[in-house]
């Protein structure tokens, strides 16, 4: 029997909904498995312990994470409560903690979802993006000064490290030749930004070195929208600074139909720490309670997850299951459809249990 220890924080908004439904489809796929076991705890920190406590998570949040294999995490916000309290005071400080420096996307059309791009379907967009996710505009540097002035100064300091970059270089370029295509797009603003962008260019041309097999190419941010939207079979795997890759990964989920369809996953290559796996749609206040939040991007962080643990059979099955539920029509209003959490979770469960293979 394999074991694992997951540390649960669904927080804020539809966080809660669809990570109890992630545990449910853990749960099931436990039970189909039957030489597996996953042992939960939960973690209730979020905006409604910032009301009652003052932070977003105790002092000793990273340390009480530490013991686990890894986070299953919902999403961080509130309407009131300011954005940057929310995300500096709890995702962000889990990743940048725990150095988890590879944030990872993937994106493809499932089965059964009409993306808004014309004449585009699954296997016409399967790409993942990479984004450096320690350093750069998330940096965290910079200050205010004579607040409430005229001549008040507000500075954001991005800042890029020749480590951070050639260690995100490489993650994106070993995962390019591991995948069918061979093929990475490095995304930068080097026209405009000359110093860390430009040294983003040439540690990708000396890393490109390492990697004879996989073919890659360069593209400025702003092109990179257009490419993505008119050629999204010219695209494979993606790196890009944390800022950039944030906003293309948005898009990107957009382009596959919906974010409630798109997985995140938190990595530290090195395994020093816990990493943390987390749907990508936030917190979705305006759909907070209804009982119609999209659990497809938890269910596919969760396998997500499965894979960074090793347990490649029970990723490729929950997929599988959710291929087929999505493929039947069985959808959340997000992406078309009229079923509501419950009845999308159920119907990945039984598929689970129902398949085969």
């Amino acid at each position: 029997m394999r074991e694992y220890s997951i540390a649960t924080i669904p927080a804020d908004g539809i966080g809660p909904e669809v990570i109890a439904a992630g545990r449910t489809v853990l749960a099931n796929l436990e039970k189909r498995l039957g030489d597996v076991k996953f042992t939960v705890e939960n973690f209730d920190w979020g905006s409604d312990y910032y009301k009652k406590h003052g932070v977003m998570m105790p002092s000793d949040g990273l340390e009480q994470l530490k013991k686990f294999d890894a986070i299953y995490f919902g999403a961080v916000g509130a309407p009131d409560v300011p954005d940057h309290i929310t995300l500096w005071g709890l995702r962000l400080p889990i990743c940048q903690g725990f150095d988890q420096y590879a944030n990872v996307r993937p994106t493809r059309i499932l089965p059964g979802i009409t993306p808004p791009l014309r004449n585009c379907g699954p296997g016409d967009l399967d790409w993942v993006i990479v984004r450096e996710n320690s350093e750069g505009e998330y940096s965290g540097h910079g200050g205010r000064a004579h607040r409430g002035l005229p001549e008040e100064v507000g500075t954001e300091v991005a800042i890029f490290t020749r480590v951070g970059v050639s260690r995100i270089m490489r993650y994106a370029f070993r995962l390019a030749q591991s995948r069918p295509r061979k093929l990475l797009t490095v995304v930068t603003k080097s026209n405009a930004q000359r110093h860390g962008m430009v040294m983003w260019d040439e540690i990708a041309a000396e890393v490109a070195e390492e990697f004879p097999h996989v073919t890659w190419d360069k593209m400025l941010v702003d092109a990179m929208t257009v490419r993505m939207t008119l050629k999204p079979q010219t695209l494979d795997t993606i790196v890009a600074t944390n800022l950039h890759a944030d906003i293309l990964s948005d898009l990107a989920g957009a382009l596959a139909g919906s974010l409630g369809v798109a997985p995140t996953a938190n990595i530290d290559p090195e395994r020093r720490f816990p990493s943390m796996f987390e749907p990508i749609h936030g917190s979705a206040f305006d759909i907070t309670g209804k009982g119609i939040a999209n659990p497809v991007a938890a269910f596919w962080t969760a396998a997500q997850m499965l894979d960074h643990l090793g347990e490649q059979e029970g990723s490729a099955r929950l997929m599988r299951a959710v291929e087929r539920v999505t493929g039947a029509g069985i959808l959340t209003p997000d992406v078309g459809g009229s079923a509501t959490t419950r009845e999308v979770t159920e119907a990945v469960c039984d598929a689970i249990h129902s398949s085969n293979v």
